[in-house]
C-alpha cells in the first residue's frame, strides 16, 4: 500500500468517527448553524444583524458548541464568537420539546 492509499484511509476514517459522533451528538443540541466554513450545534444562539453601507455584516455568539472539524483534538467549545458578511444558516432543531423551523440569515437581504 502506497503512503497516498495510507492517508486517504486515514481521512476516510477521520471522516466517519465523525459522521458518527455527529448523529450521536446531534440530538443533545437546540440549534444547528451553517456557515460557509463551519457546522456547529448548539444550545444558546444570540443573533445580531449590523447593516453596514456596502453590505450586511453578522455577528453570532454560540454556547456549548460542537463543532464539525475532523482535524480538532476536541470538538466541544465552551463559547464560539462568528463575525461574517456572508450567508448564515440556522435551524431550529427544537423549542420546548417541540420541533423547530430553519431560518437564513442572507448577506443580500
Amino acid at each position: 500500500m502506497s503512503q497516498i492509499d495510507e492517508l486517504d484511509e486515514y481521512d476516510a476514517e477521520l471522516e466517519l468517527r465523525l459522521k458518527r459522533e455527529y448523529a450521536d451528538v446531534f440530538p443533545l443540541f437546540r440549534y444547528c448553524v451553517l456557515t460557509q466554513e463551519a457546522t456547529y450545534l448548539c444550545n444558546s444562539l444570540e443573533r445580531q444583524y449590523e447593516p453596514q453601507a456596502a453590505y450586511p455584516f453578522f455577528h453570532l455568539v454560540m454556547e456549548d458548541v460542537w463543532v464539525w472539524d475532523k482535524n480538532r483534538p476536541t470538538r466541544i467549545i465552551p463559547r464560539v464568537e462568528i463575525h461574517t458578511t456572508q450567508d448564515i444558516t440556522v435551524e431550529v432543531l427544537r423549542t420546548d420539546g417541540a420541533e423547530g423551523d430553519a431560518f437564513d440569515l442572507q448577506a443580500g437581504d
